[in-house]
């Protein structure tokens, strides 16, 4: 068996659970965990005593991002470094998070993000991936131009317009409203609210969600989902070159946050 070092991989009837595990760093994604994440995504898809998948996040949040330069992160770049210059960022971006973003959401079972606390970029990015989102009622989303960019699918072109224009975050009831969650319910209840509605969706036939989800993923790519992200995809490479997306000044001074994201938290406390 394999021996994760920075999820949780584990089963409670027909449902698989996968949990970010890095509550020290508010689960920032590091390579290693998205790693981790995509081979226990695997390793649930090939076990057919599951049915449904659920991601979640321990600690006080589902997520805070992509990681900006912890000590894990660090030591795993100098260990596997990619190749210098724009063709080593092109990869890595591609493969990390467009990549595994898409790849996870067409996984072959229903998904289902479990959120609490924040969920800001990259966590937005994973979950965006999952096909039902149930939030407790802390959950504070920060969507942003991603590498997988959804958003516009997710909650909708001229919200998706406001919000990152001004990037501001939005509250577990605001994000039920536009559409982008499903269910929001008190921290208390968040776990059991989900096992409940996995437990559900798990006494439907495998085949019938295999392909509902097939067939409802098809809407979206007739509609131009998958060509959209894709040129999305560039235009985000093109801004992170041009130093829109993390600036030369935050990665000389090591900085583990994103002047976007201060920004938004700065947004958060005035409307408090």
């Amino acid at each position: 068996m394999y021996h994760y070092q920075q999820i949780i991989y584990a089963k409670k009837g027909p449902v698989a659970r996968v949990k970010m595990n890095r509550p020290h760093y508010r689960n920032a994604q590091s390579r290693i965990l998205l790693e981790e994440l995509n081979r226990a995504f695997n390793e649930a898809v090939s076990d057919d005593a599951v049915r449904v998948i659920v991601l979640s996040g321990e600690g006080d949040h589902f997520s805070s991002g992509h990681d900006l330069g912890t000590p894990e992160q660090k030591a795993d770049q100098a260990q596997r470094p990619y190749a210098d210059g724009t063709l080593g960022k092109y990869q890595r971006q591609w493969e990390l998070f467009h990549d595994m973003g898409m790849r996870w959401r067409d996984l072959p079972k229903p998904t289902i993000a479990e959120i609490h606390g924040y969920c800001i970029f990259g966590g937005w990015l994973i979950a965006s991936a999952m096909d039902i989102i149930v939030a407790s009622e802390d959950a504070l989303f920060l969507p942003s131009f991603l590498q997988y960019f959804s958003v516009p699918w997710d909650i909708g072109v001229r919200k998706t317009k406001e919000i990152l224009f001004q990037m501001r975050f939005i509250k577990a009831k605001e994000a039920m409203d536009l559409g982008f969650v499903n269910i929001v319910t008190s921290r208390d209840k968040l776990r059991q609210e989900t096992q409940t509605l996995a437990e559900r969706i798990a006494e439907s036939d495998p085949l019938f969600t295999r392909l509902v989800k097939l067939s409802i993923n098809q809407v979206q790519d007739a509609g131009g989902f998958r060509v959209a992200a894709q040129s999305a995809f560039s235009n985000y490479m093109l801004i992170s070159q041009a130093g829109l997306v993390r600036s030369q000044q935050e990665i000389d001074e090591g900085k583990r946050s994103l002047s976007r994201v201060d920004q938004a938290f700065k947004h958060l406390k005035e409307s408090a």
